[in-house]
């Protein structure tokens, strides 16, 4: 019966999450490339920031993407490549590109030291610091494992002059290939867009407010006013907080889905997906223990939950024993047949929503559902990161970026 019970918790959970998932995918709002310009007027131009620390092996093909993305000419676009003085051959390897390019609209930036005395987490001294360099009205901000697609950046202009809007930042098309990142990256963008449902962080008169670091388009003037990164140096999550700072200037900020606009491949090992969600996700969520245990609870009940019954009954024979029966009326009979069966059936049903769940997010990720039968052990992996972020970012154990020590912002 406590397994019973527990199934019927996991089948209401699995239901709502889906619902939840359904209406969050309903409501993205989409670019549509067939408004787009094909130019800006040519007084206005647009600044493509890429700040890259370690990122030898994804420059070459994102300053790439960028520049073949666009037909927008040296007056309306600059792409401003600076390298946040990586250990790696990144610095190298931009700069051979830029030699063999020879595009006038390419640059690439050395770094400089971060100030003395002073705490700038992750990318945030690179941006500020590239900013004062800038010189577009539009400052569109992407991760050098972002690839543009054909079109983006006059698609996403055109958006932002259409709509009135300050801060565009979008989804991208969710690129996976090792084992690792199948199990867990379509089950963590499932769970960001129930969480940060598109209705409430697109509507002003909400405190709800997101932002997609990978792809975060700025008019200059809004990111001026709230300060920029300079504004957010000690935030790990300072996508987040910008987010956060554009609706309180009582800017507007909107969320959409954008496959159309890019894809992104985060992280590329386990060791990566941990470091990299054990980082954010914690603070993303204002440091809430409670979030990260709820969040647990919900990827515990929704995805091994059911996996774990139908272990328990074939542990326990019970199987055996159903197929063991053959008098119909010895199964009626018998108080737990019943209850096995019923057990079963559910099971069955919360399996089958993982693949539900993986259709309704690709609508929005682009991510096949390649692997959905092993939601269980993903959803356990990502319970897992939920419980580590927290422990990582209170303590500092480990709590590390590509090497680099991450402080509490207080």
């Amino acid at each position: 019966m406590i397994l019973l019970t527990l199934l019927i918790l996991s089948l209401i959970v699995s239901t709502a999450y889906t619902k939840n998932l359904r209406l969050s995918v309903k409501n993205a709002p989409r670019t549509d490339s067939s408004t787009a310009k094909p130019s800006l007027e040519r007084d206005r131009k647009v600044s493509v920031i890429v700040p890259a620390y370690n990122e030898a092996e994804n420059i070459r093909d994102c300053a790439i993407a960028i520049l073949e993305s666009t037909a927008l000419c040296v007056d309306n676009l600059e792409v401003l490549i600076v390298d946040d003085r990586s250990t790696d051959d990144t610095l190298a390897i931009a700069q051979t590109l830029q030699q063999q390019l020879n595009d006038p609209r390419l640059k690439i930036l050395a770094g400089q030291a971060r100030p003395a005395n002073e705490y700038w987490a992750g990318k945030n001294w690179a941006c500020a610091e590239v900013v004062q360099l800038a010189t577009g009205d539009f400052l569109l901000f992407i991760d050098a494992d972002v690839r543009l697609k054909p079109g983006a950046i006059e698609t996403a202009i055109a958006t932002v002059e259409t709509e009135k809007i300050d801060l565009l930042t979008c989804m991208p098309a969710l690129v996976c290939d090792c084992f690792a990142e199948w199990l867990v990256q379509p089950l963590m963008f499932n769970h960001l867009a129930v969480c940060f449902d598109f209705t409430a962080v697109n509507d002003p008169t909400t405190d709800s407010a997101f932002a997609a670091g990978p792809f975060m388009l700025f008019r200059r003037s809004a990111y001026d006013k709230i300060g920029g990164h300079a504004a957010v140096a000690s935030e790990i999550v300072e996508d987040v907080e910008l987010a956060r700072r554009i609706k309180r200037a009582g800017l507007k900020l909107a969320l959409y889905a954008g496959s159309n606009l890019a894809s992104v491949r985060m992280y590329r090992s386990w060791s990566a997906l941990w470091e990299g969600w054990t980082k954010n996700l914690y603070l993303g969520a204002n440091r809430s223990w409670g979030m990260m245990i709820y969040m647990a609870a919900i990827m515990f009940f929704l995805y091994p939950m059911p996996w774990l019954a139908l272990g328990i009954l074939l542990a326990n024979g019970d199987f055996a024993e159903i197929l063991a029966i053959s008098n119909y009326q010895l199964a009626i009979s018998n108080y737990q047949l019943p209850i096995t069966l019923l057990t079963i059936c559910l099971s069955a049903i919360v399996i089958w929503q993982h693949y539900n769940l993986r259709s309704l997010g690709a609508q929005i990720s682009d991510c096949s559902t390649k692997y959905w039968w092993l939601g269980g052990l993903g959803g356990a992996l990502v319970a897992a990161i939920a419980i580590g972020s927290a422990i990582k970012t209170e303590t500092g154990w480990g709590w590390t970026w590509r090497g680099r020590a991450l402080q509490i912002n207080n």
